[in-house]
């Protein structure tokens, strides 16, 4: 059977196979490549993927020297994957573009599949897609849903801190209020392409419940996800890591809570004088030179204002874009995770916290509970509750045997829930059954 991929970004063993830079980002993909590579000789499965590309980002010679049709981009093939670049406004995904549908039917007609795995339904080109398959050869598989994303992706900030413009926000045209209007936007195409789907996978209850909401027909497949390879050999360790220092994989933007942690630490430190926080992914308070003054945006100054008032400038440390085994060191080196989010499917990153064994603390929010239990894996508290986030960390700094225990149990169920073998397997399940379905 062939099987078509779509995915957001370009799987980077393809864009090591091409010379371009790859991306950390959903790192599953990752995963499952590397199963299907070790086990496609036993089956029949031919695999294409395709991906977005930005216009002008890839070399002219590459797109010369690799398309195999002037109707698609890229094309080419490696270590036996056939794969496919089209162009999308990767910068503007609130924005419907027509000739996604064209450049998506060529590659259909070329590879011709089975079965169309789509990853994730966030972005125009899965709207796209499911425009074009048609018929019962779809199958929608739920990352996050920017529909649901877009309630409440204020995230409790006052109302003049989500209306302001700074310079920055006035060039990009995106203070915090119209970035929850893209996120409606896109949520309004999600809804469309789910109500397209035939076929949807899933992980978590809170996403079931959306997908029955949103398409009550649709056929709904329970199936986990395979994370970064890195995170699966090591092991969190207490007498390794840092004391009293808390984790969290980033805090762009309002959803992933930062402004919740900052006003929470206060009544931490208040108990830990020595907490230390660890922030992944971009420096968003950046301050210092005349430049960064003029591109902060009015999250990262609103942050920035916390850190100052609360006398949090030696607590609050950012460590900027990690790739995955920087990431995992960062883990492995903090006494506890914490996702602070508004709303999660099932986070990656508490799925990655869970492998290495770490002590978690995480808002219960979205599918976070499909993951881990409360008081028996972890720690969750209400959603944008400070006092409850503060509390929860202090009983996690408070008592190693029982942060410990948290953590070897959640390691435990998360070597399940992420067993690359056993997703992998459920994954040809699934392709099998719609396959002969779709024959039959």
């Amino acid at each position: 059977m062939r099987i078509l991929w779509l995915c957001n970004i370009i799987p980077p063993m393809i864009a090591e196979a091409l010379k371009l830079p790859a991306s950390n980002k959903e790192g599953w993909i990752s995963g499952l490549l590397e199963e299907w590579r070790q086990h496609s000789a036993d089956g029949d499965m031919e695999l294409g993927i395709c991906f977005p590309l930005a216009p002008r980002s890839i070399p002219d010679e590459v797109l010369n020297e690799l398309s195999c049709e002037r109707a698609i981009p890229l094309a080419g093939e490696t270590q036996g994957i056939h794969y496919y670049g089209f162009f999308e406004d990767t910068v503007r995904p609130e924005y419907y573009d027509v000739d996604l549908e064209k450049q998506l039917t060529h590659i259909l007609n070329s590879f011709d599949p089975h079965l169309v795995h789509v990853f994730g339904t966030e972005y125009p080109h899965a709207l796209a897609m499911a425009k074009c398959i048609g018929g019962r050869r779809l199958l929608v598989g739920i990352q996050g849903l920017c529909s649901r994303i877009a309630d409440c992706y204020g995230a409790g900030l006052p109302k003049r801190i989500q209306r302001r413009y700074l310079l920055r926000d006035l060039l990009k045209g995106d203070n915090i209020a119209r970035q929850q209007k893209k996120f409606m936007r896109r949520g309004e195409m999600e809804v469309r392409c789910l109500q397209l789907a035939p076929h949807v996978t899933g992980r978590t209850a809170w996403d079931r419940a959306a997908v029955k909401e949103i398409n009550p027909a649709a056929g709904y497949y329970a199936m986990n996800e395979t994370l970064r390879p890195e995170f699966y050999g090591a092991c969190w360790k207490r007498e390794d890591c840092e004391t009293y220092s808390i984790f969290l994989s980033q805090g762009n933007y309002p959803l992933k809570g930062l402004h919740l942690l900052l006003e929470a630490l206060p009544r931490i430190k208040e108990r830990y004088p020595r907490v230390k926080v660890y922030v992944a992914g971009d420096v968003i308070t950046r301050y210092e030179t005349l430049k960064e003054k003029l591109k902060i945006g009015s999250y990262g100054q609103y942050c920035l204002k916390l850190i100052n008032h609360l006398g949090l400038k030696d607590t609050v440390c950012f460590v900027g874009r990690l790739n995955s085994e920087e990431m995992r060191n960062r883990y492995l080196q903090s006494h506890v995770f914490l996702s602070a989010s508004v709303l999660e499917n099932s986070s990656n990153s508490v799925g990655e916290a869970m492998l290495l064994g770490m002590p978690v603390v995480s808002s219960d929010v979205g599918g976070i509970s499909s993951l881990l239990t409360d008081k028996k894996e972890g720690f969750l508290y209400p959603c944008m509750d400070r006092e409850a986030l503060a509390e929860a960390i202090c009983k996690m700094f408070a008592d190693d045997a029982c942060a410990a225990e948290c953590g070897r149990l959640a390691r435990e169920r998360a070597l399940k829930t992420h067993d690359p073998i056993r997703n992998y397997e459920r994954l040809l399940e699934i392709y099998d059954a719609l396959c002969k379905e779709e024959r039959s």
